[in-house]
């Protein structure tokens, strides 16, 4: 027969046992909760420092003199972090030069443009050669999370030369997964789909208009862009001969090497 000192304890083993195992539980779900809620930091994914150089394979895709067809012009592009200004809002924006050469880099780096980077914390903007302002990476970095990264153009006025633009919505897709360039393989990358859409939908048909449109951007964490693909291209059969568009253009970027 068991003693009531015993019963005593057994039910305070059960007592603590229960209250052990609900604590337990408790923290386990805190410790889960924060790991989700733990987010990549931008800079992390887009590091700016004043020095720094990427460069980069470039395929530019152009229409060749029949407009019939596309051809794809190679090069070797450098694109090198200057120096720091404040844009129109004062904020702190840094200057990116670029340059090219041939594939073979026998020729001279030939300067073609610069672009503005402007980290405000909550997003990377970046405004190219023709004063477009494109919104980069926005937070929270996560997979799904989508955003207009084009609400700065005026994609929106009818016949404008940057209406196909319009709509675009980016979104985050692959974080923290590998990802393959001409360099070698990054293990923790992002990718930024932005655009993917052909209309009317289908297979290309040379006696119908068509139009598509294919963007994406690949960042790797502590190193920046590491690849990108543009391609916008129009196929008019009106007036004839059919032919791409003279605003049919494309671009393609695969880093080669960093420092």
């Amino acid at each position: 027969m068991t003693s009531l000192p015993i019963l005593r304890d057994m039910t305070r083993w059960k007592f603590v046992l229960g209250f052990s195992l609900c604590f337990s539980l408790f923290f386990t779900a805190c410790t889960k909760q924060t790991d989700v809620l733990r987010l990549p930091e931008l800079n992390e994914y887009y590091p700016l420092q004043i020095g720094r150089v990427f460069v980069y394979r470039l395929d530019s895709t152009v229409i060749p003199y029949n407009g019939n067809n596309l051809e794809i012009h190679s090069y070797h592009a450098r694109d090198s972090i200057a120096d720091t200004i404040r844009d129109n809002a004062n904020r702190l924006s840094y200057r990116v030069y670029r340059f090219v050469t041939d594939t073979l880099e026998n020729g001279p780096w030939v300067t073609t443009g610069t672009y503005i980077i402007t980290p405000t914390g909550n997003s990377v903007e970046v405004v190219d050669d023709n004063n477009l302002r494109i919104i980069k990476l926005v937070k929270p970095l996560s997979n799904g999370f989508s955003w207009n990264g084009n609400s700065y153009i005026d994609a929106s006025t009818a016949g404008g030369p940057f209406q196909y633009m319009y709509g675009w919505n980016f979104q985050y897709q692959n974080v923290a997964q590998p990802f393959n360039v001409l360099y070698g393989t990054f293990n923790n990358t992002v990718t930024v789909l932005q655009i993917d859409d052909t209309s009317p939908p289908g297979p290309f048909d040379p006696s119908q208009y068509q139009q598509r449109n294919y963007s994406i951007e690949v960042y790797a964490q502590n190193i920046g862009l590491v690849y990108k693909e543009f391609l916008h291209t129009v196929w008019q059969v009106t007036p004839p001969p059919p032919g791409y568009d003279n605003g049919t253009y494309g671009i393609k970027l695969s880093l080669i090497d960093y420092r």
